[in-house]
Order: C-alpha cells, then structure tokens, then sequence
C-alpha cells in the first residue's frame, strides 16, 4: 500500500448534502408559477362569472380573500405574496365597482388587506419552521458521518469498498456502524446496527465505535474486543437509564483478518456476512451466533470466534437489515441473495454499485432504515503494494477519491 493512496483515502470525505440542501428543499416552490397563477386564474374567472350571475343579491367575489391563505400551505413567500397582491387588486376593485358607501368600501378593502398579509404571515412561519426542522435533520445525519470513516479503506490486509445511506429523517434515523481498523494483530472489521432509531441510536453507536477503535489495537484475541464492546455498550445503558433514555442493544459482526485464507469472527446477533467467488455468491453459515452487545446477561455461555473460509479472489459482503429489510410496494422483502447471484463475477466496487441501485429501484426510492454495507477483498498478495487484483481495486479507491 502506497501512503500517496493512504494519505488521499484518510484525507478525503464523502460529498454529502448538507444543511444547505435541505433549506434549498424547504424553500423550492412545489407548484410551478405557470400552474399556479393558471390554476387561480381559472378560478378568479369562474368566481367573477358566478357573481355576475347572482348579482346584488350574492356577492362572491370577497370570497377570494380565502385564496392567499391556501397557497401559503404549500407556496412560497414570493408566490404567496404575488397572489395577495392580485387578490387585493381584484377584491378591492370590486368594491369600489359597487355602489356602496365609503365606509364599507374601506372596511371591505382593510379586511382584505389584513386576509392577505395573515397568509403571507403564514407561509413565512411555515418555511421557517421546515427549515428548522430540515437543519436538525441534516444536523442528525451530518453527525452519522463524522462518525464513521469515509470509505473505501485500505489496510495492510483488507480493502474496504463500501456504501452508507443515512435515512434524512429525525425520528428514524439509525445507528448503523462500521470500521475497519489497521493492528499488530492484523486488520479488524465490524459493522452494526443499533437497536431503535433517532438521535440516541446515534449515541449508542458512537460509544460502540470508540469502545472498538482502542480495543481493536489493544487487544490480541478477537474475543477480547467482543467483551470491550460488550462493557461499552453496558456503561453506555447505565448513562441512558440516568438521563431517561432507553436502553438499548446493538448487533455486529466483528472479522479478523490476518492475510490467510481464513477470517475469524465473532458474531453478536447480526446478519451472516455472504461470500462472492467463483460467479457464486452464498450466505456463510455461522453457528457460534451469541446474543447481541449489551445482552450478554441474558446468556451464560462466553462469545466465541469461528473461521472462516476467505480464498484469494473472494469477497465478503457484509450489510445491516437496512439492505434486507427494505421492501417493495407489494410488502415483499429485498431477495439479497438471489439478487447477488447476478452480480458475483463483479469487482467489489461494481457489486456495491449494483446493489445501490437495485435497492433504489426495488423500494421505489423509499427508504425506511438506514442501508450499509462493506465489501471487503484481499488487498495483498505476494508483497507489499501487490494488490490480489492487478491493483484495480487500489486504482479504483484512489480514483473515486480524485474525483475521475
């Protein structure tokens, strides 16, 4: 591994729309002016017809007072402000058309007045609120990425190709984590997925990430990081319970890898990780499965490590129930495996790349949880900076991260 390709993957971030693309959002008009000044146009025709039609006896051309309150719903200032000021020179004009006294054309014409600088009012107070709601939102998830490492991540042993869409949505955004960590005992993994959602999930996952950030350094046994997760995530809850927060678990798989043809993993109720080799891609079965972080009370027997088979050329896929839970208009779930069947004769990258995608597509651009998922392949074989792949998948990472 170079340090021009380390130093470029450690200095680069993911591009992610900030707060600034959600006030944009809040502030962008929902109907067209040409929509709207037609679709009201229309309306102020018909109004003016029907009250020629009742004449003296009805008048209902004062009734478009209502229309600068409806548009302040879903218009903007500038739209709702154009609209009061037709309203008022049409409302107004048919006043003065009338043959009343001064005194009821004065009246007629303040409350017109005071309608529309109400709607404008209104929509005001409207978007400020959506802004701030847009800017806690984005706040939320702009937290989720300082958190986590932008990706791809190359170590000694690993490189980590890897996707992460956060949900923009205050109440339901999650808890997915995900690290890969360099140590004297080889290259570290882990991706999780916090129990519940909002901004404590949040919590949660951060004291996950720093618990496995020093552990993963520190201790030898892969065990060993298991256990100081576990304690992190049970000092976390003890805080939680003090303040009123909920207490919360956190599923995660925890990979070893050491160069070999085999990874060690320890997994704690999290989904099994899924093996691309050889144009096949099959679930690996993991039957030393323990309970979740911040569980361990529930169970009398230790977490435990199991290996498994890693061949040079193979990829592992691993992902939160945000890529398997998603689902379809009908209710179906996301058929992941036989969906990476298609994709397994692909370069790491173009996997994750087809499994974005798909997922978009598959949902409908409807997203309910938050998707994550790391692919990880052997990133040396023969020597250092000799890549298992003819150094396409570094070229690759260096390239994402120039921008080509």
């Amino acid at each position: 591994m170079t340090n021009g390709l380390r130093t470029q993957l450690a200095a680069r971030g993911a591009g992610l729309p900030g707060a600034e693309a959600g006030e944009a959002a809040v502030h962008a008009p929902r109907v067209g002016n040409r929509v709207l000044f037609g679709g009201l146009a229309l309306l102020m025709v018909v109004v003016v017809l029907l009250d020629l039609w009742t004449g003296e006896d009805l008048r209902l051309v004062p009734l478009l007072v209502v229309v600068p309150a409806l548009v302040s719903v879903f218009g903007t200032i500038r739209q709702t402000v154009g609209v009061s000021v037709l309203i008022m020179i049409i409302v107004v004009g048919s006043h003065l058309a009338t043959d009343g006294t001064l005194g009821d054309v004065v009246t007629g014409a303040a409350f017109t007045v005071l309608v529309c600088c109400l709607g404008i009012g209104a929509c005001a107070l409207r978007i400020r609120h959506a802004t701030e709601i847009a800017r806690l939102r984005s706040a939320a998830v702009a937290l989720q990425r300082q958190i986590l490492r932008p990706l791809p991540i190359l170590t000694d042993q690993v490189l980590a190709h890897g996707i992460y869409t956060p949900i923009e949505e205050d109440r339901l955004v999650g808890g997915d984590i995900y690290e890969v960590v360099q140590s004297p005992y080889g290259t570290r993994v882990i991706i999780g997925d916090v129990q519940g959602k909002g901004l404590a999930a949040i919590g949660a996952g951060f004291a996950v990430l720093g618990a496995f950030r020093e552990a993963a350094i520190r201790e030898p046994a892969l065990t060993g990081v298991a256990d100081a997760l576990e304690d992190a995530v049970a000092r976390h809850n003890v805080f939680s319970a003090q303040t009123g927060e909920t207490e919360r678990f956190v599923t995660a798989l925890v990979l070893g890898f050491d160069g070999g043809d085999r990874v060690e993993a320890v997994n704690c109720g999290h989904l099994p990780p899924r093996l691309l080799h050889d144009g096949v891609a099959v679930a690996v079965p993991l039957r030393r499965t323990s309970v979740p972080l911040g569980l361990a009370e529930l169970s009398r027997e230790p977490r435990a490590a199991e290996w498994l088979d890693f061949p040079p050329g193979a990829t592992l896929l691993l992902c939160t129930d945000g890529v398997t839970e998603a689902r379809d208009a009908s209710g179906a779930f996301y058929p992941l495996d036989a969906r990476l069947g298609r994709w397994a004769e692909r370069a790491p990258y173009e996997v994750l790349e087809a499994l974005d995608a798909d997922l978009g597509s598959f949902s409908g651009g409807v997203r309910r949880d938050d998707v994550a998922a790391l692919a990880l392949h052997r990133a040396a074989v023969g020597g250092p900076g000799r890549s298992s792949d003819g150094g396409h998948g570094a070229r690759r990472a260096a390239e994402v991260f120039s921008g080509r």
